[in-house]
């Protein structure tokens, strides 16, 4: 392409006018890459994907018999905007029944979303100015501090770490970035740790950004992805209400990914301040889908069927890959399992393969082994496998489990 002037308009955010010309390949698209390449090099072999995360499965049925029939619906094709009751009447019930966050008022303190990405893009602007700072943990999903910096904001990163059960560590942040600090955002069970927060924790949160003013965003996409017990919402535990919002989502809890839908609850300044933001944003999610979305949060078992499934997974997995020598431990929640990298692998015949990071590892994984896992060397060397791999049932789960084993079996793992 040639120069023009403009390469001279792209705003700094996004790179200026660099911008397209880096040539840094990041981490997700490396591992597509190395899988083409790896189908290449084996032509008609099998890659065992357990790196993906979204679900495998589609919605179920019934749900998309209610999407149909909402969509037949003359009064369901127009414009959206901020949404109708039923959703949001739905998500009360749901906090409520599912939750045990009592007294949710519909009107006033839920809307929808069209997904917690879209939610977490649009959130920043009502509270970010140049030189403010938002919390955010590391790893983590990255959209609330990407559009945070796009408002001239900037991100402090709270390391999650095994020694503190992959929860941030709230005392470690120095005084002058508090006194920048305006958002804490937290998502539990977490993406990519598989990590269950506490009540405690949650209280100890509350505490402290009441202490130090700061409005809490809790991701909770995987909240009802419990395997036992009932899900903690962050809104469950007193003074929640008074300090933060919830992000809730039918994209894991319900196989709907693609639908795009889920709601936002909490305080209700900050769900009108989400709303007038949204409103001059998107055009809000097609109601039919957002009445197929309510029917699921009146139908809290098919979360219960699929969670059901992953921890059975999960299970298999963790006894495969201890038995390969990780240090494999079930998650309470979530479908990630989020074990530490090897820092070499040692062959029958003695030869020693060294790496010196995650994502080494995950690309050896990838090119012999086949299998393909997401590296995170953001807070220590670990590798993040996802239970979400394509088996129609389970005689083909136990099927890609042992082919797993095999894979693994002929090579020892140093740690």
């Amino acid at each position: 392409m040639s120069d023009s002037y403009i390469q001279d308009l792209f705003a700094e955010r996004i790179g200026g006018k660099q911008y397209g010309k880096s040539t840094a390949i990041y981490k997700f698209e490396k591992i597509k890459r190395a899988k083409r390449a790896a189908l290449t090099a084996n032509p008609g072999a099998e890659i065992i994907d357990m790196g993906v995360g979204e679900p495998d499965e589609m919605a179920f049925p019934e749900v998309v018999a209610e999407l149909h029939k909402e969509a037949l619906k003359p009064e369901n094709r127009g414009y959206a905007d901020n949404g109708d009751l039923l959703l949001k009447e739905a998500a009360a019930r749901y906090l409520d029944q599912v939750c045990g966050v009592k007294g949710i008022n519909p009107e006033t303190q839920v809307m929808h979303s069209i997904g917690s990405k879209a939610a977490l893009s649009i959130l920043p602007a009502g509270f970010i100015n140049p030189g403010d700072c938002v919390l955010m943990t590391t790893p983590g999903y990255p959209v609330f501090g990407t559009h945070s910096r796009y408002y001239g904001g900037f991100v402090h990163n709270l390391p999650l770490t095994e020694a503190n059960n992959f929860l941030p560590d709230l005392d470690s942040i120095p005084n002058e970035v508090l006194r920048k600090s305006k958002v804490l955002v937290l998502n539990y069970p977490n993406n990519p740790t598989g990590a269950s927060a506490t009540p405690e924790y949650f209280m100890r949160v509350i505490q402290f950004a009441q202490k130090n003013r700061i409005v809490v965003i809790h991701d909770a996409a995987y909240t009802a992805l419990v395997f036992e017990g009932k899900p903690l919402s962050f809104l469950a535990i007193p003074g929640a209400l008074e300090i933060g919002v919830e992000l809730h989502s039918t994209s894991k809890s319900f196989n709907m990914t693609g639908w795009r839908c889920g709601f936002v609850a909490g305080n209700e300044l900050l769900v009108k301040a989400y709303g007038d933001i949204k409103d001059n944003t998107d055009s809000g999610q097609f109601l039919a889908v957002q009445h197929a979305a309510a029917y699921c949060f009146d139908h809290p078992e098919i979360t219960q069927k699929i969670a059901a499934k992953y921890s059975r997974r999960m299970e298999a997995l963790v006894q495969v890959l201890r038995s390969a020598g990780f240090n494999a431990k079930k998650p309470k929640g979530s479908f990630f399992l989020y074990v530490k990298a090897p820092v070499a692998a040692v062959k029958k015949d003695g030869s020693r393969i060294p790496f010196k990071n995650a994502e080494e590892v995950s690309q050896w994984l990838i090119t012999e082994k086949l299998i393909s896992t997401v590296p995170w060397d953001d807070a220590g060397a670990y590798l993040r496998f996802s239970v979400t791999f394509v088996a129609k049932n389970e005689v083909e789960e136990k099927r890609v489990l042992s082919e797993i084993a095999v894979r693994l079996g002929d090579v020892t793992f140093e740690f």
